[in-house]
């Protein structure tokens, strides 16, 4: 999957007005009496999870899918999923919201990233790390035949809404499963998940996950 190099000069599009497009026929829907349409959410960390979780969970049966081979080291792995875990429980979402986690093998993020060692950040490096964890969740969702499927990046001011939109409209197709589109920073999306992370006494890191993120953070 390669990024369009002419992504920047397209025309923006508002995913959060999809968003809302898609949550107000789900309310109609619900409100006929039919049950409320399965999400298969992938998860980078706590913080990220903690407004989208409360956002969507009264639209959603959700599986959050925590897969992230690209961070490192696995200490701090161990301590994102940990912490996530704490979240669905404190948060009272265990009825509602099922954990799921993806296989941990950081050699697959470094052959992903293989000859785009050096690029900087926010570039083609973590666009293909983007879509590598967004394709994973794609065919989980497909494998159990959930009727979306997304991703708490975009949440993040750091991450790309338009690249991990386009990722997961192209996986879509690829795999037969709805993307449910999001800029999940917006109408205060990310406040709220730095009040919900203080709220619960989340881990906050100060690194995306990655080898190259945390090199820059030492520089």
């Amino acid at each position: 999957m390669n990024k369009n190099n002419n992504t920047n000069n397209m025309q923006k599009i508002n995913y959060q007005k999809l968003l809302d497009k898609v949550t107000d026929k789900i309310t109609k829907n619900c409100a006929e009496g039919n049950k409320r349409p399965s999400l298969f959410l992938h998860a980078c960390c706590a913080p990220c999870s903690s407004y989208v979780l409360e956002y969507l969970v009264k639209y959603f049966k959700i599986t959050i899918f925590y897969y992230n081979p690209n961070i490192t080291p696995e200490t701090e792995y161990i301590k994102r999923v940990k912490e996530l875990k704490r979240f669905i429980h404190e948060a009272g979402y265990e009825n509602d919201v099922t954990f799921v986690e993806g296989t941990y093998d950081p050699q697959v993020f470094f052959d992903m990233a293989k000859g785009m060692e050096d690029l900087p950040e926010r570039g083609p490096r973590c666009y293909h790390c983007y879509a590598l964890r967004m394709e994973e969740a794609a065919k989980k969702a497909a494998e159990t035949g959930a009727d979306y499927f997304t991703t708490t990046l975009s949440i993040s001011p750091h991450k790309n809404a338009q690249w991990i939109n386009e990722i997961g409209e192209k996986l879509a197709d690829q795999y037969g499963v709805k993307h449910l589109p999001s800029d999940f920073k917006k109408k205060g999306g990310y406040l709220r998940s730095i009040a919900l992370s203080e709220e619960y006494h989340l881990y906050r890191q100060n690194y995306c996950g990655c080898v190259f993120s945390k090199k820059n953070l030492d520089l």
